[in-house]
C-alpha cells in the first residue's frame, strides 16, 4: 500500500505548495484512490509534480463536509471522468465556522456540484468490496476536540453546534494489515477508535489522519494535559500513527513526546509506504 500525500498544512519542498486542507492519493493492490481534496485545486498541482495520475483514480472519498477537505473536489471532478466520490449524505448541508471578531463563516461544499450522478451518498455504514469500508455513526464523547465548539450547523434559519454525522471514516484491508483513515477525526480520534473496535473486535495496525488539536478559529492548541492523555491512550493501541493537517505542530510534538516511533508526521510530499 502506497500512501501520497498531495496537499497539507506543510511541505518538505519549496517546490510543493502547502494550505490548511488535506489530500492523500493511496496506491493498494486493486484501488488507486483519493481521500480527501483539501481546500482547492493545489493537491491537483502538487499530484502534477509527484507524478501522481488523478485521471488515473478509481474511486474518491469525502471525509467530511468541510472546504479544507473538499474545496478542491471541482478540480477532481473536472481532471477525472469515471471516479465514484462517496459522501457521507449530510455532507452538503450548510456548515459554519466562528472568527475572532464573531462573524460565522460558511466552510460547507461547494452547492453548485450538485447533482451529480458519481456521487455516493453514505449513510452510517457501507462495505465498498473486500478492500475499502466507510463508517460514520461515532457516539462516544471520551476527549472530544475542544476546537468543536467554534464549528456549527445551519438548521433552517439557526446555527446549533455541529454534531459531526456528516464525518465519515475509511478502513482499507490489505493482506494482514488494516489502516484506518479519518480526515479531521471530530468526533474525536479516541472515540473513532472504540467504534471501531467495538464494530471489528480489532483495532487497526495503522492510522492516518488529523487529530484536531489545533484551533485555527481561535489560534489555539488543545489543552496539553488532554493532548498526554489522548497520547497514552494511542500508544495502548500498539497501531502506528501518522497525523497531520488539524492536529497542529505543537500537539503534535506533545504526542510525539509520549508516544515516540509510534506516531510520525505527513506533510506535503511525503510518501509512505504500508
Amino acid at each position: 500500500m502506497i500512501i501520497k500525500t498531495l496537499v497539507e498544512n506543510t511541505s518538505i519542498s519549496e517546490k510543493l505548495g502547502s494550505e490548511h486542507g488535506l489530500s492523500l492519493y493511496i496506491e493498494t493492490k486493486k484501488h488507486k484512490l483519493l481521500f480527501d481534496t483539501g481546500a482547492s485545486a493545489l493537491f491537483a498541482e502538487n499530484a502534477r509534480k509527484m507524478k501522481v495520475d488523478l485521471s488515473e483514480v478509481d474511486l474518491a472519498v469525502i471525509s467530511h463536509g468541510h472546504y479544507d477537505h473538499g474545496g478542491g473536489l471541482k478540480a477532481f471532478v473536472n481532471i477525472n471522468s469515471k471516479a465514484k466520490i462517496y459522501l457521507n449524505q449530510k455532507s452538503f448541508e450548510k456548515y459554519y465556522s466562528n472568527r475572532s471578531n464573531g462573524e460565522k463563516v460558511y466552510i460547507g461544499l461547494d452547492e453548485v456540484l450538485m447533482p451529480n450522478n458519481r456521487f455516493v451518498f453514505v449513510g452510517e455504514h457501507l462495505t465498498i468490496d473486500e478492500e475499502l469500508e466507510l463508517f460514520s455513526n461515532v457516539k462516544g464523547r471520551k476527549l472530544n476536540p475542544s476546537g468543536n465548539q467554534d464549528l456549527f450547523m445551519k438548521v433552517g434559519t439557526s446555527f446549533e453546534q455541529d454534531d459531526f454525522s456528516h464525518e465519515q471514516n475509511l478502513i482499507i484491508k490489505e493482506d494482514e494489515k488494516i489502516l484506518l483513515v479519518a480526515g479531521c477525526a471530530h468526533n474525536g480520534i479516541v472515540n473513532i477508535l472504540d467504534h471501531f473496535s467495538t464494530e471489528k473486535g480489532c483495532l487497526p495496525s495503522h492510522v492516518i489522519g488529523g487529530f484536531h488539536l489545533y484551533n485555527r478559529s481561535a489560534n489555539k492548541n488543545e489543552d496539553p494535559a488532554m493532548v498526554i492523555q489522548i497520547g497514552e491512550y494511542l500508544i495502548n493501541t500498539n497501531a502506528k500513527y501518522y497525523t497531520c493537517h488539524c492536529t497542529g505542530i505543537e500537539s503534535y510534538n506533545r504526542l510525539k513526546a509520549v508516544m515516540g516511533e509510534k506516531i510520525d508526521y505527513l506533510s506535503t510530499g511525503s510518501q509512505l509506504i504500508i
